[in-house]
């Protein structure tokens, strides 16, 4: 069953896009540096957001006791990385532990 468009809502400067529309669609990366220039292309096609890590930390589960998550929650926000710098001391105290 097709769905009837509400004839108020109907925008003719945005149509629906047909099966025909999205078949010859083609990628902002290829299309914007041939409308806008290479230079003002790469300016709104770069990625956005927090550049990606060399060594991301890695998320896993641990079990810890009760006094240590105590005492690491203890001081507020940001005990895991406090919890991941106490470990780091230990590996650097402690070669070959």
């Amino acid at each position: 069953m097709k769905k009837k468009t509400n004839p108020e809502l109907v925008d003719a400067d945005n149509p629906l896009w047909s099966d025909a529309d999205f078949a010859t669609a083609r990628p902002a990366s290829e299309v914007l540096p041939q409308l806008l220039g290479a230079e003002r292309a790469g300016q709104l096609l770069k990625p956005r957001g927090r550049p990606r890590l060399a060594s991301p930390k890695e998320r896993i589960n641990i079990r810890l006791s009760p006094e240590v998550l105590t005492h690491f929650k203890a001081s507020g926000e940001g005990w895991q990385t406090r919890i991941d710098a106490a470990l780091r001391r230990f590996i650097s105290e402690h070669p070959g532990a």
